[in-house]
């Protein structure tokens, strides 16, 4: 794990953990692609059964966060990021191998992403050992009205 760094898991919408996602948020999410939520839609997420948000801190600051939804046997990775000073340094993989490590002791089996087809996080994914599925053209609609494709990933995690 990245020296100096935390990771708190966070199940019941906890209004300072949302807030501390939403900080990291708006700084990582390039505003062109739109793709960033807003606090009632992270609310609204964290209100339903099954999902989790794990927050990343180095010396109490949020730098990364991840959110999971679980249903049954099966769970999707809705949002991962980390603040731009703090890319490059493990906390992404950190955040993703815990959401894994969790989800396996909840008896998920397997996970499941999408990603916008340009997103340099895919090497992340493919190397944490997610598959590719399927590719949704068109699928992310930009701030500037352009189209951007979705790549849906899976990984099974009972090999």
């Amino acid at each position: 794990m990245t020296p100096g760094l935390t990771l708190q898991t966070y199940e019941d919408g906890e209004r300072n953990a949302m807030s501390d996602a939403m900080d990291v948020m708006v700084r990582a999410f390039d505003p062109a692609f739109g793709e960033a939520w807003t606090l009632p839609q992270l609310a609204g997420v964290m209100t339903m059964p099954g999902t989790w948000l794990t927050i990343a801190r180095i010396d109490a600051a949020p730098v990364g966060f991840a959110l999971v939804r679980s249903v049954l046997d099966e769970c999707e990775l809705l949002l991962l990021a980390v603040s731009p000073l703090w890319r490059g340094r493990g906390i992404g993989e950190d955040l993703l191998l815990d959401s894994l490590r969790t989800a396996r002791k909840r008896g998920i089996t397997s996970m499941n992403l999408e990603v916008r087809a340009s997103n340099t996080a895919i090497r992340l994914y493919e190397k944490a050992g997610f598959e590719y599925v399927h590719r949704r053209p068109g699928y992310y609609r930009g701030n500037d009205g352009q189209l951007h494709d979705a790549l849906s990933f899976r990984i099974d995690m009972l090999r």
